[in-house]
């Protein structure tokens, strides 16, 4: 409402189920600083000229020549939001209140400084061994991960009925490392760490991807999990 849009980066989210998002990660593996750049500023431009006052998201497709194209803006605060606060140390739900009472953002553009790599795992009622066959059910036991560079957002708790209705989250699996190899590491000790009995979760998955060279080098798309990680 004050004229002063800013950017808070980027997030890669390409590791993707039947288009919905399963890891994302900040900042993105194969994104150059030029490209980076103008990406933001697009995404400027566009809030700009939607007269957009609040947080959302624009969203990309990048191509393999590093070619990126518009797909649509989301509107709201998105699940991997974590990621972006990490990397950035921007509260987006408290500056996205202080938006909505008429508050000026309380940073700028060049205040914006990304530190280190982030990464958020979406923890599903899902059974991977079964085609993503949804679990919904009572938790029995859950054994939050937890130690440096590790945040888990979660409403579920030892007992809590997942119901079959709704989105099939459990919760999020957030990782903060200096370097993407340090936080490759931390999620996968995470992962381990985590129990969860009960229902089948993605956990299992995720501790597949995290061993798959593709991943590890960044080189994944959205069609990824389907190849290597689908019906089985």
């Amino acid at each position: 409402q004050h004229g002063n849009v800013v950017h808070l980066g980027e997030r890669d989210c390409s590791l993707q189920r039947r288009h919905q998002k399963l890891v994302e990660e900040s900042p993105c593996p194969v994104l150059d600083p030029k490209t980076r750049q103008a990406m933001g500023e697009a995404a400027v431009r566009l809030a700009r000229a939607a007269n957009y006052h609040s947080a959302g998201t624009v969203e990309f497709l990048l191509d393999q020549q590093g070619n990126f194209y518009f797909i649509e803006v989301n509107t709201r605060v998105q699940v991997e939001h974590p990621v972006t606060e990490e990397v950035t140390g921007v509260d987006i739900i408290q500056e996205m209140i202080r938006i909505a009472a008429g508050e000026r953002l309380s940073f700028r553009q060049e205040d914006i400084a990304w530190r280190g790599h982030a990464i958020e795992f979406r923890i599903n009622a899902e059974d991977p061994d079964q085609n993503f066959k949804p679990s919904p059910g009572r938790i029995d036991s859950l054994i939050a991960p937890a130690g440096p560079g590790v945040r888990w957002d979660s409403h579920a708790y030892q007992g809590y009925r997942v119901p079959p209705h709704y989105d099939s989250m459990v919760g999020k699996l957030i990782i903060h490392r200096n370097t993407r190899r340090e936080a490759l590491a931390t999620a996968r000790r995470a992962l381990e760490e985590m129990q969860i009995e009960g229902i089948a979760t993605t956990r299992s998955l995720f501790l597949r991807v995290l061993e798959h060279s593709d991943f590890i080098n960044g080189q994944v798309d959205t069609g990824f999990v389907d190849r290597y990680f689908g019906q089985r």
